[in-house]
Order: structure tokens, then sequence, then C-alpha cells
């Protein structure tokens, strides 16, 4: 039961952040220009995390999604690091947690 509920909840909450991304609200673009990335970099992390979501909802294509979505959250855990962007941790470590435990116990 705790293996389908992660998994799930993994791929709302990437779908959630994929749209946040892929919209690209005023914060989050001006974050992304911060940290010097291109005008539609968000376009491209909103629909790789879209795109993982949708592969962890599929159990024939779960593992892919899985590293696929660890791949993206890694980058963005670097680039808040490099930054010193820390307040983005908190919400990046509960993805962490569900990777590992949708991975874990897949």
């Amino acid at each position: 039961m705790v293996h389908v509920l992660s998994l799930w909840f993994l791929a709302v909450a990437l779908s959630g952040a994929g749209i946040v991304n892929a919209i690209g609200t005023s914060g989050t673009r001006s974050d992304f220009a911060r940290w010097g990335y291109p005008r539609w970099w968000g376009i491209l992390t909103g629909g790789l995390e879209i795109s993982s979501a949708a592969l962890i909802a599929l159990p024939v294509s779960r593992i892919p999604g899985l590293a696929l979505g660890a791949v993206v959250i890694a980058a963005a855990i670097f680039t808040v690091l490099r930054h010193r962007n820390t307040q983005h941790l908190p919400p990046l470590s509960v993805f962490v947690s569900l990777i590992a435990l949708a991975t874990i116990s897949s």
C-alpha cells in the first residue's frame, strides 16, 4: 500500500511541479533567470517533470520514469546548492524521499 501511494503521490507532485515550471510563474521565471538559465529552460524542465510523472504512472515504464525524475531533481539540487538558494531544498528533499521510497519498494 505504501508503495502504491508513494508512486502516485510522486507522480502527482512531479506533474504539479512540471506544470508550474512549464507555465512559468513570475517567481519561477525570475529564479531560472537568476540562475543563468535561458528563457525556455522552465518549459524544458516542466516537460521533463511531466514526462517523468507519466512514465512513473505506467507500470511498464516506471523504472525509466524514476530514473528521469531522479536526474531532474538531482540537477535542481545541484543548481540550488551552487547558487546557495537553500530555501528550495525542503521541497526537493520531499522529492528525493519519494523517489527513494518508490525505487526501494519497486
